[in-house]
Order: C-alpha cells, then structure tokens, then sequence
C-alpha cells in the first residue's frame, strides 16, 4: 500500500471557504487516473491553514470519492493533542493511513519529535507515514532518529526528501536509510524533481505533488522506474523539467500547481488560503506557457 505513486492533490477553497465539490473531482480524477494511492492533506493540500473541522471534511470527502484507492491523510498539529484528535478525526473518516509532520513554532529536538511519534502512534489504528520536510518544518531527521522512529508501532513508511543527484550517491543515501529501518517499512522519496533518481535509487514510493493534479506523467515515470526502465523513468523526468523549473523559481510547489489547476478549471480562481496569493498574472502566463508547450493542458 505505500509504493507507487501516491498523488497529493490540492485542498481548493473559494471564499475561505473549502471548496467540496472541486475537491471531490480532484479526487475522483486520481481514483479514474490509476494512482496507487491519495494523500490528503498534505503540504499541497494545505493542512496547516486549516481548521479541524474543514480538516474532517476533507478527509471525508477525500474516502467517499476514492473508491478502492487508498487515501492518507496528513495530521500535523502544533500541540501533540490536536494531533491525536486529527488522528482519531481521519480513522473516523475511514483512512488507510495518516501522515505526520512534526510542526513547531519553537525549535524541536530529537527527543521532542521522537516523543510526538512515540505519543501518537501508541494510539493509532491505522499505519503512518513519517514526513521528513525540512523546507516547511524547519527541522531535519537523522539517519538514527529515522530508525527509532521506524521502530514503533504503527510506522509503515518514512517520506524523505530528494536524494543527491549524482546516481551513486542517491543510492548511498537510499541504503543508508534502509539499512535503519524494519523490513516492512518502506522509503518514499519526495521532491518532484527527485522522484526519478530516488526510484532508481531503490525508494519504493513517490510521494507527488504534481501527481494531486497531473497524474498521467506523473504515472509514465513511476511505471517506467517499477518496471526496470530507468532510461524512459529518466526522459520522463526530463520532460518535466521546466515544472521543476517553475517550482524553484517561484518559491516552491504550491503556488505553480494552483495557477496549472485553475487554469485547467479543476478549481475556481484564488483558490490558495490567504494570506498565501499565489502567482501574479506574468507569472501565471509562464506557467500556462509550459503547460501548454508539454501538452498537459
């Protein structure tokens, strides 16, 4: 269940106000797409903007729509208790699977996180994703704290962030992990534009946001990386090249995936929770520009 491609579709909001509809064909799309499995509520889904009770919706909808593919839900909180009740919120919901970040406004140890896993999955019904995301979080696992955390129960996958590029290293990396880590749990390699390398490094999953609104490319490469055809995995990778691009130039993932769709008429305009903008109109003109010149509107 947590290897493939598992997609991480936006969470649309019209108003301030979640958007149900859309999100419910955002969903629909992924399950008709073929993806291995739907993560919501991750970072492209916004959760952290989120209140709790638009938190059960959205995984709510996101289990009503999905049909026979499995659907994850992130539940990072601040406190170690909102966590629990997000926990208890999406097994309500009926989830295969919940994803957690460790969030804090003061700095976190290692012992602090390792504590919030420890506390957490004590109480779980349903297996979690360790999400390692420094770029949001601002705190960085060790190899050791991989392997402690791996150790409780519960845990059935660690989402880590882009491997090196050099090959050798990428794949130096992805055993060092595993080397740390119970057989049962698997490695999910994150960064979009990592997912190449990091399946040929030997990650079993890619954890995609381009996938949550893209998912035919998305699906090419991760097909071609499972069936040994690392070339094709490669040029499909290269293909994408200027959406990697665009996320490094306007300040990550988010903002490029939203203008992409709402320019497809996936979700309606301003569809990111303020205070977050998204991309001016120059901006969104390069990016429909890409889009249109790849063939993916």
């Amino acid at each position: 269940m947590f290897t493939g491609l598992s997609a991480f579709p936006l969470t649309p909001l019209g108003d301030d106000v979640v958007d149900e509809a859309a999100y419910a064909g955002l969903i629909t799309r992924l399950r008709e797409a073929g993806v291995d499995s739907i993560t919501a509520l991750g970072s492209t889904g916004s959760y952290a903007y989120l209140s709790r009770q638009e938190r059960r919706l959205v995984a709510r909808t996101a289990v009503e729509n999905a049909g026979s593919v499995p659907v994850f839900a992130g539940i990072g909180a601040m406190r170690t208790s909102q966590v629990q009740a997000l926990a208890d919120d999406a097994q309500d919901a009926g989830v295969a699977g919940v994803l957690l970040a460790p969030l804090g406004y003061q700095a976190l140890t290692e012992d602090d996180v390792f504590g919030l896993y420890e506390d957490v999955t004590s109480g779980l019904s349903v297996p979690l994703i360790v999400y390692d995301n420094p770029g949001t979080t601002h705190f960085t696992f060790t190899t050791e704290l991989y392997g402690r955390i791996a150790a409780l129960p519960n845990v059935a996958s660690i989402k880590i962030p882009g491997v090196p590029v050099d090959p050798a290293a990428a794949r130096d990396r992805v055993a060092e992990i595993r080397e740390v880590l119970p057989p049962h749990v698997t490695i999910g390699v994150s960064g979009d534009p990592s997912a190449a390398s990091g399946l040929i490094a030997g990650c079993d999953a890619w954890y995609s946001v381009i996938a949550g609104t893209l998912p035919p490319p998305a699906l090419a490469l991760v097909r071609a990386a499972q069936a040994g055809r690392q070339d094709e995995a490669r040029r499909a990778s290269e293909r994408l090249a200027p959406l990697w691009d665009l996320f490094a130039q306007f300040g990550g993932s988010l903002r490029v995936v939203s203008a992409i769709a709402e320019h497809l008429g996936l979700v309606r305009p301003r569809s990111l929770p303020l205070p977050i903008r998204g991309l001016d109109q120059a901006e969104r003109a390069c990016v429909i520009a890409v889009v249109e010149e790849l063939g993916l509107a």
